[in-house]
């Protein structure tokens, strides 16, 4: 599934065993009571008790987690897949209606319903166990994908059924986010198993794209399509039977319409002053961030630069960020990158500044992935948002940012298209930069005053009643 097995809050969680377990070090061996001491022969030093090898850290100790493992097998071929599938299916919508709008609309529509489907679905993640959400979902996208393989299928149906798997898409995100929290603990593993996760999330972009093209020249539209078929149900197998059966979370038993229990999750997660400035935290950065990205092809026309350019403006804010997402994890403290949250998300816009002077593209392309690497803040925020909702409503909190993330997302690019519409390109981009920071450090002031401590009494009870009755 695209772009990130829960017990009830009140159960506690059953040890994973050691081999799955990282963190779980080996205890020593006691001998029993009246058991004779151990004989060493003449001359031989008694040896120390055995020293365990030490843990693998960092990204590694994260793969020594077999779950883990399937799960980020699964994400990868998935994520691939979906980006094969947009390109080709874009392809196919063209060649049979020979509309640039229809082909475009294609990959409007993998953002538009995130909202729907995070919104009115949100639910599921928390009522049903995680695995079984987590199969379905890549199960149903297979049968859409295969529909599309129909050559009877009408473009409106390729496009419904488009919309379809975007809707899927925030539920199987939300509910996997949860569940690491399950396969991972809560703590450090937890925000590099999230971090793993975004890193291949952005490495998709550049080689899915490249992927697909290659497969086009080699494959019809639905021949490449079929391909993406293929990954679903392998990432549907690598979930099944990679990783453990556990409880749903909410522990109610499906009580009350799926309906009404999203959109009661969402008001309880709204309605946390906490919880709503983490999550605004996540959302509003990206929203301006996305308009250089936007605005690429009439930025590289603006400059004069060839149109081979226009992929080094693409994938350069890819590179920064996955450059900074690497370093920040497998360099800094747990606590270091809590230092360096809310600094660099308040400043991480500022490199889109640079276009006031309409830079050529050595500059513009700095600037980009100077920018990218400002997302990094979100590491530690990851750990933030996770201490800060309550285990009940974990699987819909990560389904609502999600789907409100990418949401943000293609608004921010059409307000983009929108103001280039009125001014030159440089100039948008500029203030994306200028706007998107006022906004950011607006936010930053706001996570501040409700840090834990930090909030008034009344505050504090208010938001425990909230967690006490969303159960």
């Amino acid at each position: 599934m695209p772009n990130d097995r829960s017990a009830p809050a009140d159960t506690p969680r059953t040890p994973a065993a050691p081999a799955d377990n990282p963190r779980t070090a080996a205890a020593p061996a006691v001998p029993e009571p009246g058991a004779p001491a151990p004989v060493h022969p003449p001359g031989v030093t008694a040896a120390p008790d055995a020293v365990a090898p030490a843990a693998p850290r960092g990204y590694r100790a994260v793969f020594a987690v077999a779950e883990f493992r399937a799960v980020f097998a699964a994400h990868l071929f998935s994520l691939l897949g979906v980006v094969v599938s947009e390109l080709a299916l874009t392809v196919l919508v063209y060649d049979l209606t020979g509309s640039p709008l229809l082909s475009a609309l294609t990959f409007a529509l993998g953002l538009l319903p995130y909202l729907i489907g995070g919104t009115l679905f949100a639910g599921v993640a928390d009522r049903y166990p995680a695995r079984r959400v987590l199969v379905v979902c890549d199960l149903l996208c297979a049968a859409c994908v295969a529909v599309m393989l129909v050559p009877a299928t009408p473009v409106a149906g390729l496009l419904a059924l488009r919309c379809l798997v975007a809707a899927i898409a925030p539920v199987f995100t939300g509910t996997r986010m949860a569940a690491l929290t399950d396969i991972l603990g809560e703590g450090d593993l937890y925000v590099l198993g999230r971090s793993l996760l975004r890193i291949v999330s952005q490495s998709a972009m550049l080689i899915g794209f490249g992927a697909g093209g290659v497969l086009l020249t080699v494959l019809s539209p639905r021949g490449a399509i079929a391909v993406t078929a293929v990954t679903f149900l392998a990432s549907a197998a690598l979930l099944r039977f990679g990783t453990r059966a556990r409880p749903a979370r909410s522990g109610d038993g499906g009580g009350g319409t799926l309906l009404k229990e999203s959109l009661a999750g969402a008001r309880l997660i709204l309605g946390d002053r906490r919880v709503r400035a983490l999550m605004l935290l996540f959302w509003v950065p990206p929203m301006f961030v996305v308009a250089p990205e936007a605005l690429a092809a009439p930025y590289a026309d603006a400059i004069g630069v060839p149109s081979a350019a226009l992929g080094l403006l693409l994938c350069s804010m890819a590179v920064g960020h996955i450059g900074a997402e690497l370093f920040v994890g497998s360099a800094l403290s747990p606590r270091n990158r809590s230092r360096i949250v809310l600094p660099v998300a308040a400043f991480g816009l500022l490199p889109l500044v640079v276009y006031v002077v309409r830079p050529g593209l050595p500059l513009a392309v700095a600037a980009l992935a100077l920018a990218g690497a400002g997302a990094a803040y979100v590491i530690g925020l990851d750990q933030w948002f996770v201490d800060a909702v309550p285990q009940e409503l974990r699987g819909r909190a990560m389904t609502l940012l999600t789907a409100g993330l990418m949401t943000v997302q293609g608004l921010g690019m059409a307000l983009a298209g929108v103001a280039a519409e009125f001014f030159p390109v440089h100039q948008v981009v500029a203030g994306s930069g200028v706007l998107g920071t006022v906004c950011t450090l607006l936010l930053v002031a706001e996570v501040r005053r409700t840090a834990p401590g930090r909030m008034s009494d009344t505050e504090g009870r208010d938001r425990a009643d909230r967690h006490v009755t969303s159960g």
